[in-house]
């Protein structure tokens, strides 16, 4: 497929799914090319997102001259909210191939303009030198719940400030050492738009974060390849483990964490979700991060529980009888008063 078909223009999602069109160098599929909502369509299509995560996957891709991503750049810049979560959509795999391949010190000029760009979108919107925070309680106050038996002497303490995610500094380049809070804090502006990624997405973020981990879960048996999805294609690129400090590993932990008890249907995002969960426990387990292991394990044991269903109420047809007549009642009062 060709790369260098010259960028057009992007200012609406119609000509970003023209654009997407001209470099994927083929017909856009029928649904997509009749959809009344482009957006909805680049964002929830089947077949177009596959085909987009495949270049995205392939050989050669996330050079300076990669025009998927300038048109991925192009998109996000145009400052079309619809537009923007499609872009958002392709970030497990845009942040999962750039991690792995970024290790081997390859030239990803293409792949870091986009997360710049992502970056640069969620410091401005985060403000700055403004840090996510939580306000904790400080259990050196009494317990509002009880009356303490021996009155306060001084003021109560402030709580205490947990810090979420540190200031977003302004960045306008890629280097090792900012790698992993650019990557960390572009997780953090997909984790905000998760309920609205579809399903392969999600996949696609699981995946990656086995091969992030680069640890064997028990789910997978000891002669399966680590990844069979990427393995299993004749001359598929194999996934590297990567380095994973906490500002990395703690919005992974939370995406990993809504895909895995978040309100979806899919047994078969669980499972995967379940698998990666177990594999960034490993991780911490080897690498005796603390804050890491302490949030991984209570993941895996919440990922073991089983849902027990609740059993709906069930009324005697007596009783039915009875709150029929006492509403019946009820109605006669209220007339009588009017």
């Amino acid at each position: 497929m060709p790369n260098d078909a010259p960028p057009q223009p992007i200012h609406s999602a119609k000509d970003a799914l023209n654009a997407l069109a001209g470099i994927l160098g083929g017909a856009l599929p029928g649904p997509v090319a009749a959809a009344e909502d482009p957006a909805a369509a680049l964002l929830n299509d089947p077949d177009l997102a596959s085909a987009v995560t495949g270049r995205l996957r392939g050989a050669g891709s996330g050079a300076g001259n990669d025009t998927l991503c300038r048109w991925l750049y192009d998109a996000f810049r145009a400052n079309v909210p619809e537009l923007q979560l499609a872009v958002l959509r392709f970030v497990p795999t845009l942040a999962g191939v750039y991690m792995c391949r970024a290790v081997s010190r390859k030239p990803l000029a293409g792949f870091e303009a986009v997360l710049l760009a992502l970056y640069a979108h969620a410091a401005a919107h985060r403000g700055a030198g403004q840090a996510e925070t939580a306000s904790l309680p400080n259990l050196a106050n009494p317990s509002p719940y009880h009356d303490a038996k021996v009155p306060p002497k001084g003021k109560p303490a402030d709580l205490d400030v947990a810090v979420l995610s540190p200031p977003l500094e302004p960045h306008g380049t890629m280097r090792a050492t900012r790698r992993a809070r650019i990557v960390g804090a572009v997780l953090e502006l997909y984790h905000g738009k998760l309920a609205h990624m579809p399903l392969s997405s999600k996949m696609d973020f699981c995946e990656f974060c086995v091969a992030w981990a680069g640890t064997q879960s028990k789910l997978d048996g000891a002669d399966k390849p680590r990844l069979p999805d990427a393995a299993a294609a004749g001359g598929a690129e194999k996934w590297q483990r990567v380095p994973l400090p906490w500002e990395l590993f703690q919005p992974v932990v939370r995406i990993v964490a809504h895909c895995l008890l978040g309100p979806t249907r899919s047994d078969e995002l669980k499972a995967q979700a379940a698998r990666a969960a177990e594999c960034l426990y490993w991780r911490a387990a080897e690498t005796v991060d603390a804050p890491a292991l302490l949030a991984t394990r209570s993941l895996v044991r919440l990922s073991q529980m089983v849902e027990e269903p609740i059993p709906e109420p069930s009324f005697p047809s007596g009783a039915i009888e009875n709150m029929a007549e006492l509403e019946a009642m009820k109605a006669n009062i209220l007339s009588t008063k009017n």
